[in-house]
């Protein structure tokens, strides 16, 4: 009995090992490969799982997690002849388990050449200016072209990003020159247009400052013209009085008229620049005197009788002149 019991407990011993032998636990973010007699059979997931024990055996332990690889530094020829120096990181994830772990031998050496191999041929297709410009299309192009190429292992490629570019220093500094030409140049240009603006501002006040001006000048000359024809239409309107008095045998009507006349051209005399002696006969009998002519004219004209009638003035008549003029 007692080597029985022996023989029993060992036997339970076995089954425990054959037991945890076949007992799988897999940690979450990996994947496990299994192999039967060396050949791949499944993909164990995260979690407890089981195998046969002795039969099959695990291949692979790969990283499903995204991982990081950092780019080493290399110098890349552009399409315009610069040399700059290039580094980078790339970020990828395991998506088939079976497929990085049997289809290709060393996956992060492999990832690495491949960016680093698409890295020169891209950049090496851009000329320099571009290439310190369009950072995000390089990123771009990059992570398209290697993961495409990556994606039979069972590799997606999720961020390709260039980390540095660096120019040699005579390049450099033959840059930041063009740089400060560019400047200068566009401060001329912004300098010229503000220049050649306030002379166009200044022509226009100079043409508005002219029209307004003429304006002025029209608006005068017809505000002078308008007074002129008041004036005649004044003037004549008075010869037509006087006329009409004349025709009526109105002798006081024609005496005012001229003599108005003949003062105003004495005042004219008077006035003139180029006198500065007069000697006239500017006496008031002169004066009265040019009146009685002007007055002997008009008895001519209306005739003597008419011409007393109309300068005499008509005086009342008493009552015995009256009583004398009916006894007549």
């Amino acid at each position: 009995m007692y080597g029985f019991d022996i023989a029993i407990v060992v036997l339970l011993l076995l089954v425990i090992l054959v037991f945890f032998a076949g007992v799988k636990t897999v940690p979450q973010g990996y994947n496990y490969t299994v192999e039967r007699f060396g050949r791949y059979r499944k993909s164990l997931q995260p979690g407890l799982n089981f195998i046969i024990p002795f039969i099959d055996r695990i291949g692979y332990k790969m990283n499903v997690m995204e991982q990081v690889l950092d780019v080493p530094s290399q110098e890349v020829i552009t399409r315009d002849n610069a040399t700059v120096e290039v580094d980078g990181v790339t970020f990828y994830q395991v998506i088939d388990a079976a497929r990085a772990g049997y289809e290709v031998m060393g996956l992060e050496n492999a990832i690495l050449n491949l960016t680093m191999t698409n890295i020169r041929s891209v950049m090496g297709s851009m000329d320099l200016d571009e290439l310190l410009s369009n950072r995000d299309e390089i990123n771009a192009r990059l992570l398209r072209v290697v993961d495409a190429a990556a994606e039979p292992w069972g590799i997606k490629m999720t961020r390709i990003e260039i980390k540095d570019i660096n120019p040699p220093r005579d390049l450099v500094d033959a840059m930041a020159r063009q740089m400060k030409a560019e400047r200068e140049k566009r401060a001329a240009i912004l300098d010229a247009e503000g220049r050649r603006q306030a002379e166009i501002l200044k022509a226009e006040g100079l043409r508005q400052s002219l029209i307004l001006e003429a304006e002025g000048r029209r608006e005068a000359a017809f505000r002078d013209a308008e007074a002129r024809e008041r004036e005649a239409e004044a003037e004549a309107k008075a010869t037509q009085m006087v006329s009409e008095a004349i025709a009526a045998g109105d002798v006081q009507a024609i005496n005012y008229f001229v003599a108005n006349k003949y003062v105003e051209a004495f005042g004219a005399f008077a006035k003139s620049n180029n006198q500065k002696l007069m000697i006239l006969p500017t006496e008031a009998t002169s004066m009265l005197a040019s009146l009685a002519g002007i007055a002997e004219i008009a008895k001519d004209s209306f005739g003597e009788e008419a011409f007393h009638r109309r300068s005499t003035p008509s005086v009342p008549r008493t009552g015995q002149q009256q009583a004398n003029g009916d006894g007549a």
